[in-house]
């Protein structure tokens, strides 16, 4: 039995006659013949099933250029601020509801409803990403179509196309459909929810959210990938290769010209063996806050020339990159004890959802974080226990999901209570053969603003730590020379002095295995290169087998030329440190220790 109802919405040339060509109908009850028992499959809940069909006594032909359709979106948003606009926006959180099949017909916003709507818009969400504006402007748009849009249903056969379009004139985003072949009256309206994806097991995983697959039988635990991998990511960066070089050796009183594009440089830099320079073609060392690309060029036109970066070095500071360089540490399958369990969402989506699967089997914690390649300060970043909102995360940018780390070591903030922290260190990278490493001998700490607790995921105080470029947001600082006493008074089992000793086996372990390896399968060995990265760090706590407690080091991720402003604040040779130890190679009293 169908009950019939129709929307109206825009055709491009805004002639609002929609309702002359489509209805939505509405499947009461269902037979069990086996595409009925498909439709059960992906519709778990009690919500209505609906169907858009073709209403037209003369269908719809694919050829007829007006055969062009706008549909409305009900709702666009950001991840960050779903929450909040499903409480404040009059009417938002009674429609979505409604959409979505939960029964909700309050005056005041009610938190369950919320959360409901929330897990449930993953099965109706679409995503687009502006390619202009700052990096937070870039962050991934998601929107969810309108009760026309959001109710054509998935077919492997689909008869419609539907991308979204943004109207330049209104500033507005729509979504363009049209038919694929001609429909007659009665046809379905369908579109394929993977439309562009080849692969039938990544087909099926995508497919999740509306149609359940035991992936149970697939190995999770994943290796490092082969070489073609790295190979296909050095063709996609567009870098080339520098030509073999030995290393250099300058007179002892060389004064070197330093021309530099980091600000803090030009500020702090007051080492009288080197000179600033505005002319990049006089200078002896590039200091670039860009990045360089062709190697080849730089070392074949310039071959006295030092810079400040690796070739190759993305294997280290993007994050996909990173976990699969990691898994070359030790015997430990899907990767060493100092990294979280890292799956890539766009290679290793089958594994990931089979991990997840039987850990759901297991009963154990199941919450992950899911990152972009390559984004910093917690953009683009969010948690969840809720597979069906990981998997969709993928359709955005390219992210690595991440075990979240659910036992975290805390610290006792006095006017908050026991919050997140983590843990930066400035390394210096000097040489990859021999491997030359040093870390700066000041640390830096960052704290979340609320206590922890394993909910509200979308709290951004209570489960991130950068807290200096979210708006409105308290920044917490404790010097690091503070923070070690307060620690150990906390934590009078553990001496700073021995987790520093895992932090630096564990950097030492990363860049060991990153250079391993030669070009492109490692950080390049260029004599020329020399480099300043961020090490950030969690503590977590874990059971040795004696069934003791025991903090170990999680590394995070690894950043490229990082923001320095607080290591030129509080100690203003800050650079001369970083130049001497890079460009010089004298470190004595110079406040770094050697890792390598």
């Amino acid at each position: 039995m169908c009950d019939c109802t129709l929307f109206f919405f825009s055709r491009i040339f805004q002639v609002f006659d929609a309702g002359e060509v489509f209805g939505i109908m509405r499947v009461d009850e269902v037979d069990d013949d086996e595409d009925q028992i498909e439709q059960k499959s992906s519709n778990p809940g009690n919500e209505p099933v609906y169907k858009v069909i073709v209403t037209g006594v003369n269908g719809l032909q694919s050829s007829d250029p007006n055969s062009i359709f706008l549909v409305d979106h009900a709702w666009t948003y950001r991840v960050q601020h779903a929450r909040q606009q499903l409480r404040e926006v009059p009417g938002l959180l009674h429609r979505m509801a409604n959409l979505v099949g939960v029964e909700f017909h309050g005056e005041v916003p009610d938190e369950d409803v919320i959360d409901i709507v929330m897990e449930e818009t993953w099965r109706y969400n679409q995503t687009y990403q502006l390619s202009v504006g700052s990096a937070e402007q870039k962050v991934p748009v998601w929107y969810i179509m309108d009760e026309f849009g959001s109710h054509i249903q998935h077919s492997d056969e689909p008869t419609s196309c539907a991308v979204p379009f943004f109207h330049m004139v209104d500033q507005t985003a729509y979504t363009i459909f049209w038919p694929l072949r001609d429909l007659e009256n009665g046809d379905e309206l369908t579109r394929d929810y993977t439309y562009g994806e080849l692969d039938p097991l990544i087909r099926k995983c995508m497919l999740l959210p509306w149609s359940y697959t035991d992936l149970r039988d697939i190995n999770y635990h994943v290796t490092e990938p082969p070489d073609d991998y790295y190979k296909t990511i050095f063709t996609e960066n567009q870098e080339t290769l520098p030509v073999p070089k030995e290393p250099l050796s300058f007179p002892k009183d060389k004064v070197f010209k330093v021309y530099t594009e980091v600000e803090k440089v030009q500020q702090n830099l007051t080492h009288p063996r080197f000179v600033l320079t505005e002319n990049q073609d006089e200078a002896d060392i590039l200091f670039m806050f860009s990045h360089i690309k062709d190697y080849r060029k730089l070392s074949e036109e310039r071959p006295h020339v030092m810079v400040n970066q690796f070739p190759c070095e993305n294997l280290v500071t993007v994050k996909d990159c990173l976990a699969s360089i990691a898994r070359r540490v030790g015997n430990i399958e899907g990767g060493p004890r100092w990294l979280p369990l890292t799956f890539n969402l766009r290679k290793e989506l089958p594994q990931f959802v089979s991990c997840f699967q039987h850990r759901e089997d297991r009963g154990e914690d199941n919450h992950w974080i899911c990152k972009p390649w390559n984004l910093a300060r917690g953009l683009d970043t969010h948690i969840s226990n809720k597979l069906n909102c990981i998997i969709r995360h993928r359709e955005s940018t390219p992210k690595v999901v991440c075990k979240y780390v659910e036992k975290p070591v805390l610290f006792q903030r006095e006017d908050v209570g026991m919050v997140k922290f983590d843990i930066r260190y400035i390394l210096l990278l000097r040489s990859v053969q021999p491997l030359k490493l040093y870390a700066y001998n000041v640390f830096w700490l960052r704290f979340a603003n609320r206590a922890f607790s394993l909910d509200c995921f979308d709290d951004y105080q209570k489960h991130f730590t950068v807290m200096n470029y979210a708006e409105e947001a308290p920044l917490k600082q404790i010097h690091y020379d503070e923070f070690i006493p307060l620690f150990e008074k906390q934590y009078p089992e553990h001496r700073w002095n021995d987790i520093q000793v895992k932090i630096f086996k564990a950097i030492n372990d990363l860049f060991q295995a990153a250079t391993s390896k030669p070009a492109p399968f490692g950080i390049c060995n260029y004599p020329l290169s020399r480099a300043v990265y961020a090490v950030d760090l969690m503590l977590k706590w874990d059971t040795t087998m004696e069934g003791r407690n025991n903090m170990e080091p999680q590394i995070l991720e690894i950043n490229f030329n990082p923001d320095c402003n607080r290591a030129c604040k509080y100690h203003p040779s800050f650079f001369n440190d970083i130049f001497s130890t890079l460009f010089l190679d004298e470190t004595e009293d110079r406040n770094v220790a050697c890792i390598v």
